[in-house]
């Protein structure tokens, strides 16, 4: 992806045609003087040989500055008046403001890579985007940060020096789109409008960018080396214990072995002499250490570890064993396995949203619950907080914030509802604390990714984020299911859409995947310390043997890479939280969808063709050690009503009909939760709710047709509901909506 080849620049030669030099100084005249004469000798040393011609000298002309102009009729909710040649006022109508600039004349300059404006604006304009266009796709943009309130003219640049490498973009006729936040009401001026060159502060960024792209390629190449290596020597078992942990295990050949010690913060590839090791003397050893050690100014846990064994060199130590995390974790208490009764549940759950009712008039057995810690996590003390010790450091806890988490928990637990907890990492700006900002937001994050990946590169934020996922274990898998119960952790959103949703900038997939497994094997632990039956998924789109944008990664692919590493580093329980939307969004009819193919080959897993996710997740290589299926939630779902009218409701519960009555024979997939429950103000448009928007004129949050086919799935009464949509499919029996042929 980051490695597209790129345009061709226009070069000038400087001594082409020299009677079009204009001589301004002394100075150039004598250059001039000199390359004429430099060629002379070149033209007369070439009848006698070629070796001693000199370099041809070629410069890259500076960028004259160019104001580019505004579209005038390009505005989406946005008034654009024209005050002068390269001046406007912009009024916002509506919460999707953006305009266009004039489509390009010619090709953009290759060092004008800096967009640059001047701005008046009363408020903050919030978070400003820009599109390369064409096309114009999420994955074809960049997010700045927050663009502040200016009361006098004030200039703004955003380096796009990347974007415009990556995408190709550039040649005569193309334009930019620049989205003004989202509020309505505000009155910005703006004028000069331009691209330039980099400054040195700038260019120093970009070398840094640069740099770090070189370290990424050179990671994969390590990683994808160490997970296709075959090692002499092994680590076999792993059990963690109250206070000491157990390694087994064995190593052959001839020197000094180690075992070492790789905390969540190292990188295991990047290490040429460890640390933290401890010297083996059997070729099969049982070694028992203490759990816990102080540690970088904390008592580190190290059931967050992974261990390795290494052969001392002596510059470079070797690794001779795959590193493997605990294969057992004695838990401080016995928790009872539960199963959802049914399969219908609810996205993004909480008490706060209301029509707690339909927890019992719909049959829920699943939740999910958006928990996002960062909003409601403290370092230092503060009035009406909860305190919670991890690795001997105190956190506080928002106990405001907590109470509607323990009503929404206990509202499940009460009904015998099943919960996965979505884990998302706020991105530093909207932390509650900008300390909590400051240590979870992770180094690379870029502006255009909603959420953050957790930061685990130092010691700091590794226990940060551990106290975290500690608080929330402690308090929702308690034996007494006193505050109600998490049972599984959804690890954040749609990875295989990372820049978007799990930002860690721009990453070859390997690189992006470490880091990923990392998180998800640090939750599973501290988890697993409280619950012994508590899994973790991972979380995708509706992205299969392809990347749904050109920027973003297959999940197939990723899932290939957990299985990978699994398999290296030790299995663990955990689970694939899939969201398999019609190909459109907005489109209910998912039967049509193109791209959603019967082969494990597919672009895409829609409503359309789940039956090879069904198959992917029984396949023996991918089953939990090889025997137990991997649970699946389609943890993120639902079809769109376009509006309101007769006709588009009645498409929506037909495509919910359709998804239904497929989902019933496929026992790969454990649960479905519909998301977004209630139609939501803020998700571009859609209506793909159960109920309508909350604040409709004329029903609030009123019930759907598709809330009533809902709620008769799985009761005596789901085929006389479910049949009069059968025209809307065009079928004639339900047994048309299934696939009958192989998945190959």
């Amino acid at each position: 992806m980051i490695f597209k080849k790129l345009k061709n620049d226009r070069l000038t030669v400087l001594f082409h045609n020299f009677s079009m030099v204009k001589l301004k100084t002394c100075a150039n005249a004598i250059i001039v003087v000199l390359s004429i004469f430099a060629v002379t000798l070149n033209l007369s040393a070439c009848k006698k040989t070629a070796i001693n011609k000199p370099p041809v000298i070629i410069v890259t002309p500076t960028p004259s500055i160019k104001y580019q102009s505004i579209k005038l009729t390009s505005g989406n909710q946005i008034q654009i008046t024209q005050k002068n040649t390269s001046q406007y006022e912009l009024n916002t109508t509506g919460t999707d403001p953006y305009l266009a600039l004039e489509p390009l004349t010619v090709s953009n300059h290759p060092d004008s890579v800096v967009l640059t404006f001047e701005y008046q604006c009363s408020t903050d304009i919030g978070i400003m985007q820009i599109f390369f266009a064409s096309p114009i796709t999420e994955a074809r943009s960049i997010k700045t940060e927050t663009v502040p309130a200016a009361t006098g003219w004030s200039s703004y640049s955003i380096d796009l020096s990347n974007e415009i490498k990556l995408l190709n973009w550039g040649i005569a006729g193309e334009f930019l789109r620049l989205d003004f936040g989202n509020q309505s009401g505000i009155t910005i001026q703006i004028r000069n409008i331009y691209l330039r060159s980099m400054n040195t502060g700038e260019k120093a960024k970009a070398l840094i960018r640069s740099e770090l792209i070189k370290n990424d390629l050179l990671l994969e190449s390590n990683l994808k080396k160490y997970l296709t290596t075959n090692f002499s020597s092994q680590i076999s078992d792993i059990k963690v214990g109250a206070l000491t942990i157990n390694i087994k295990g064995n190593y052959s050949g001839d020197g000094i072995f180690n075992l070492c010690e790789i905390t969540p913060c190292d990188q295991l590839t990047q290490i040429n002499k460890f640390g933290n090791k401890i010297t083996l003397t059997n070729t099969s050893f049982s070694v028992d250490i203490d759990r816990f050690v102080n540690r970088n100014g904390f008592k580190y846990d190290r059931l967050l570890s992974k261990w390795v064994i290494a052969k001392t060199g002596t510059t470079n130590d070797e690794i001779v064993s795959y590193a493997k995390y605990a294969s057992q974790i004695i838990p401080v208490q016995t928790m009872v396995a539960k199963q959802p009764a049914g399969r219908k549940g609810l996205g993004g759950y909480s008490i706060n949203r209301g029509f707690e009712s339909d927890l019992d008039e719909l049959n829920i057995s699943s939740i999910t619950v958006n928990i996002t810690p960062t909003s409601f996590m403290f370092i230092q003390a503060r009035a009406n907080t909860i305190t919670h010790n991890y690795g001997d450091k105190t956190y506080y806890f928002d106990k405001t914030q907590v109470d509607v988490l323990d009503r929404t928990m206990n509202a499940a637990f009460t009904r015998n509802i099943v919960v996965a907890a979505i884990i998302l990492i706020q991105k530093a700006s909207q932390c509650a604390d900008p300390e909590i900002g400051r240590l979870l937001q992770h180094p690379n994050y870029t502006s255009e990714g909603i959420f953050t990946m957790p930061n685990m590169t130092n010691p700091e934020s590794v226990n940060c984020y551990g106290a975290s996922l500690d608080f929330l274990a402690n308090r929702y898998c308690r034996s007494d299911n006193s505050f109600g119960r998490i049972h599984h952790w959804i690890m954040h959103n749609e990875v295989d859409a990372g820049l978007s949703w799990t930002n860690m900038g721009e990453k070859p997939m390997i690189v992006y995947m470490d880091t990923y497994i990392k998180s998800m094997r640090l939750c599973y632990s501290i988890a697993r310390n409280y619950d012994e039956n508590s899994e973790v998924f991972g979380s995708f789109t509706h992205s299969w043997a392809s990347a749904v944008e050109p920027r973003f990664y297959a999940a197939k692919e990723m899932l290939k890479t957990l299985v990978d590493y699994s398999l290296a580093e030790g299995d663990f329980q955990w689970g694939v939280a899939y969201h398999p939307y019609p190909e459109n969004l907005f489109e209910p009819k998912t039967w049509n969808d193109p791209n959603a193919t019967f082969s494990m080959n597919s672009p895409l897993i829609t409503f359309k063709n789940l039956e090879v996710l069904d198959t992917w997740i029984k396949k023996p290589e991918n089953k939990h050690r090889g025997t137990v299926k991997r649970t699946v939630w389609l943890s993120e779902n639902g079809t769109n009503s376009k509006t309101y009218g007769e006709q588009d409701l009645k498409e929506q519960a037909a495509g919910f009909a359709y998804t239904w009555k497929k989902i019933k024979t496929l026992d790969g997939i454990d649960a479905f939760q519909w998301h977004n429950w209630i139609d939501n103000r803020y998700e571009d448009g859609l209506r793909i709710g159960l109920r309508r928007f909350p604040d409709d004129q004329s029903e609030p949050g009123g019930k759907k047709p598709v809330w009533f086919v809902f709620q008769a799935a799985d009761t005596n009464q789901e085929n006389v509901v479910f049949d009069s949509y059968k025209s809307v499919i065009g079928i004639n029996n339900w047994s048309e909506v299934l696939h009958s042929g192989s998945i190959q």
